[in-house]
This record gives C-alpha cells, sequence and structure tokens, in this order.
C-alpha cells in the first residue's frame, strides 16, 4: 500500500509519531510537510526517518490562519496530491493539514483520508473563547468535506465527540527500551528528583511548573530538571533557583535523565498523547500529571501516579512519594506493564496498518496479513 501522509507541523511529536509509523508498518510511505524553521529544519527531521521514504516539501504551509496564504497552500496540496499515482491511503497529521487535507481530497474526489488531530486545536489553552469556537466549526466543516477522524488517545477522542463528531481512536505508541537497573535508583544520599522533558512553551505551562519547584526551593533534597529548550521569555519563566534547564541533549542522554528521576511530572495544559510522557512510561516512571485531555489518559490514580489541577496539590503529593518510596517502586513497576499491554508501537502499528488495509479496500487484506505476521 501506499500511504501519503500530510503534515504542517514538520516538528516534535508530529514527526516523532510519523516517523513510527513508516518504521512499523510494511507501507510505502510518501510525507508532504510543511517546516517549522523556529523548532527544527524538514532536513533535521527527515534524517531521522527510515530509508525508503518519500518527501515532498509544501511550501506554502504555515500554522495560523491566514485566508491567502492558506487558499495558497490549498492549491499547492492538490497539485502536489495530483502527481503521486496510486495512492491508496491518505493520512493528515494535525489540525492544518487535516483542515486544508480534506479540502483538497473533497475536491479531488479521495475518500481514503484519516486524520490525526494530536491534539485537538479547540482544546487549546492559549487562545481566546471565540478563537475556539472558530476551531470548533473548522473541524465541523471539514468533517462533513472527508475522511474520517481517528484521534491518539481516548480523551482526545471524548473532546470530538463532545463537539459533535464521530470519530474512533488508535493509541500513540513508543519504542519500549530494555529494562535495566540503573544504580543511581538505589543511592540514598542523593536529592529527590523530578523531571520533565520538552520544549518550553505555553502549552507546557512553565509557569505552573516553576510554582511548584518554588515551594521546594528552601530544600537541598529535591531539585527540578527540565529537558529541552525554549524562546528566551518562556525559558526566563522557570526562574525558581532549584530547576535545571539541561537544553537539547542526546537521546540517550533524555533516557539516562529520565532514567534517573524519582517522578515525572507534566504541568500541560492541553495535549494529544504526549510522546515524552508515553517515552516516561516505557522507562517505568512514576507520573505526576496534570489532568488535561491526553494527559489523562497515562495515568490512574494510585496505580503508576496521579493526576492534579492545582500546584498546590501538585506540591502535596510530592511530599507524599517523598514519604513512601516503596509506593514509588509499586509504580514504577506497573508504569511499565502498562506500557507493554498498551503502548508499544509494534502493539500500535499493527492497529494503523489494519486500519490502512480496511480503508485502502480488500485488494489489500491478504498483503496486510502477510505484513502483521512478519512484525510480531
Amino acid at each position: 500500500m501506499k500511504i501519503v501522509h500530510v503534515v504542517e507541523c514538520f516538528a516534535a511529536g508530529t514527526a516523532h509519531f510519523i516517523n513510527l509509523l513508516t518504521q512499523y508498518t510494511s507501507c510505502e510511505h510518501v510525507v508532504i510537510h510543511g517546516e517549522r524553521v523556529e523548532e527544527t529544519s524538514a532536513e533535521a527531521v527527515k534524517a531521522k526517518f527510515p530509508k525508503g521514504v518519500s518527501f515532498i516539501h509544501w511550501k506554502s504551509a504555515q500554522r495560523e490562519i491566514r485566508p491567502g496564504q492558506d487558499l495558497k497552500a490549498l492549491k499547492e496540496l492538490i497539485k502536489i496530491l495530483k502527481g503521486i499515482e496510486g495512492i491508496d491511503v491518505i493520512h493528515l497529521h494535525s489540525s492544518k493539514a487535516g483542515f486544508l487535507g480534506r479540502a483538497a481530497c473533497f475536491y479531488l474526489g479521495i475518500k481514503q483520508v484519516i486524520y490525526t488531530p494530536n491534539g485537538a486545536p479547540f482544546a487549546r489553552a492559549d487562545v481566546s473563547p471565540k478563537k475556539k469556537t472558530l476551531y470548533v466549526m473548522l473541524e465541523k466543516v471539514a468533517d462533513k468535506l472527508s475522511g474520517r477522524v481517528v484521534c491518539c488517545s481516548p480523551s482526545e477522542a471524548q473532546s470530538y465527540e463532545e463537539i459533535g463528531i464521530s470519530t474512533t481512536y488508535i493509541n500513540n505508541g513508543t519504542i519500549l527500551p530494555e529494562e535495566t537497573t540503573d544504580p543511581q535508583s538505589i543511592e540514598t544520599d542523593r536529592p529527590f528528583t523530578i523531571v520533565t522533558c520538552g520544549r518550553i512553551t505555553e502549552q507546557k505551562n512553565p509557569t505552573l511548573f516553576n510554582e511548584i519547584a518554588a515551594a521546594f526551593v528552601q530544600r537541598h533534597d529535591v531539585r527540578f530538571v527540565w529537558i529541552g529548550e525554549g524562546e528566551k521569555e518562556q525559558r526566563a519563566i522557570l526562574s525558581a533557583k532549584n530547576v535545571n534547564i539541561t537544553g537539547w541533549l542526546a537521546k540517550s542522554e533524555v533516557e539516562s535523565n529520565v532514567r534517573a528521576a524519582d517522578l515525572y511530572l507534566s504541568t500541560s495544559l492541553w495535549e494529544g498523547l504526549p510522546f515524552s510522557v508515553l517515552e516516561a512510561l516505557s522507562l517505568g516512571k512514576c507520573l505526576l500529571l496534570t489532568d488535561c485531555v491526553g494527559n489523562k489518559d497515562l495515568v490512574k490514580d494510585g496505580y503508576n501516579g496521579f493526576r492534579f489541577l492545582t500546584a498546590e496539590e501538585a506540591i502535596s503529593r510530592i511530599q507524599w512519594f517523598m514519604q513512601n518510596p516503596e509506593a514509588i517502586r509499586q509504580m514504577e513497576k506497573n508504569s511499565r506493564e502498562w506500557s507493554e499491554q498498551e503502548y508499544d508501537i509494534r502493539i500500535v502499528s499493527r492497529q494503523y496498518q489494519q486500519l490502512y488495509s480496511q480503508i485502502a479496500g480488500t485488494d489489500h487484506k491478504l498483503s496486510a496479513q502477510k505484513a502483521l505476521s512478519s512484525k510480531i
């Protein structure tokens, strides 16, 4: 099968998700992509993909709603899609590609289309109520044009159902690392370490992270680590003296830092199904996550961590964790087991392979089953 991915946001979690699909589904993949130069270059993202994936630069695509530029991007996308022969399924990723892609497919009469929001635009907490209403309207219009919505988490699917759009979901997944016993994890004289990972943006709510950290600033046995980087004004929010901003690290260093931590903290305002938390889950970490879309799917209170709504609640939970190390150990074990059961990329990719086959039609069912058996 030939799968054509369309994405404006060719960076961070969305690009990583597409990369995993190209690795773990037995299909021919073409990626039509934009570029977020303020985050990373398209060339740097492409370099991480497996050989055999084809790329087409969608030059006119950009994040914000600008009617003139969006019309130009729509025309360019129609032209690109017309030039690709033998498309079996078009997979649209994130909201801008979701809207323009469904409009393009409607114009071209293409019905074999799925759209994965990876973060519902109307769930954003950094936009006005008026803009949220606009996002809801655009999602409803696009839903009438072409394709089906396949969300990346149960809570994201629920948010679409609540605005009257029928959905299904397939969880995001991650590559499970080998289990190891980190020598640092059994040290008794090191600070209690709380870590998070990701770009420092308003979505990740550094203000709340800093407020939580500041409550422990007088304690030398507690430290907070933010793995990532951001714009100067966002970085400046993390002003508490016990917060260490590492900047971007190599994947092996990220894994080492997360493994060594006692607790993974996410203060996000909204998510789809965050890969940073999925990876912490796969590393067997105890989680403390805001009760927002996406995050709420990855923690069961008292099983592998807790959800929280306020800084005071998070601070209280951290104090409890520090007094109950044996509970942390059990929750770490539970996180790893849950990750193996539901979020292994091999499980997720089989579900997508089956969905692609179903949408493409009966001609591909036999070959899809053969591909699935080779991945088991």
